[in-house]
C-alpha cells in the first residue's frame, strides 16, 4: 500500500494579492512547506492539483455570485496560475491541472500536465488558445488523453491520501470527497489547509459525514 500527499490549488491567486485571496493562503503555503521537508519521507508521493482555466465558461463572470460564478482567477500559463512562492516544489513529482473549459472543484477532475509545460506565469490573460489540441501543441493544456488524478493515484498502488492546500471549503473538500468515493482512506490536516469562510464548521461536519478523517 503507497500512501500519497495531495497539495491542492495553492495558487498565486488564491492567495493575498491574487484574484480571488484566501485569508490565510501564504501561511498555509509556507506551512505545507515546513511539513512536507520534516515529512516527505511518510509518503510515497507527493502530488500538486492547479486550478488551469483556459475558457472555463460561466465559472467566470464580471458579476459573480461567488457560489457558481467567480471573477477571473487562474489563467493558464499565467502569474496567477503560477504555484505561491512560499510552497517549495522540491518534493512534488507530478501536477494535475483541473476548470479548462469548465469549472472544477476536485483534483479528481484534474489531468497530468505534461512534463515540458511551458512555465507557468509567462503568459499574458487573454488570446488563449480555443480548443483543447490547439492549447496542449502550445504546452499550456494537458494531452487530450492525458492520464487522471485517480488513474494515476491507482498505477501508483496508492491507498492512503492525505490532502492539504487552498480552499477547505471549496477544493480541499471537493478533492477530499471524491477520494473517499474513489475508495481511498483520506485524511484532510486542518491547519495546512485555509478556508473562504469565516466559520468551516459546517465543512467539516460534511468532510466527517462523507467519510473523511480530520486532524
Amino acid at each position: 500500500m503507497a500512501r500519497a500527499l495531495i497539495i491542492v490549488d495553492v495558487q498565486n491567486d488564491f492567495c493575498e494579492g491574487g484574484a480571488l485571496p484566501v485569508e490565510g493562503g501564504a501561511a498555509v503555503a509556507g506551512a505545507i512547506s515546513e511539513y512536507v521537508e520534516n515529512h516527505h519521507g511518510q509518503f510515497d508521493h507527493i502530488v500538486a492539483t492547479q486550478d488551469w482555466h483556459i475558457d472555463p465558461g460561466t465559472h467566470f463572470s464580471e458579476a459573480p455570485d461567488f457560489k457558481d460564478s467567480w471573477p477571473p482567477h487562474c489563467i493558464a500559463g499565467t502569474k496567477g496560475a503560477e504555484l505561491h512562492p512560499e510552497l517549495d516544489t522540491e518534493h512534488i513529482q507530478a501536477y494535475f491541472h483541473k476548470g479548462l473549459y469548465a469549472a472544477a472543484y476536485s483534483g479528481f477532475e484534474g489531468l497530468l500536465a505534461p512534463e515540458d509545460a511551458v512555465p507557468t506565469g509567462e503568459r499574458q490573460p487573454g488570446s488563449l488558445p480555443g480548443s483543447m489540441s490547439a492549447a496542449a501543441e502550445t504546452g499550456y493544456a494537458p494531452e487530450e488523453d492525458a492520464i487522471g488524478l485517480d488513474d494515476w493515484l491507482q498505477s501508483h498502488d496508492v491507498e492512503d491520501i492525505v490532502v492539504v492546500g487552498l480552499a477547505t471549503d471549496h477544493c480541499v473538500m471537493a478533492t477530499s470527497l471524491d477520494a473517499v468515493q474513489a475508495g481511498y482512506s483520506v485524511t484532510v490536516i486542518k491547519r495546512l489547509t485555509a478556508g473562504i469562510a469565516d466559520d468551516l464548521d459546517d465543512t467539516y461536519a460534511e468532510m466527517e459525514l462523507g467519510g473523511v478523517d480530520l486532524e
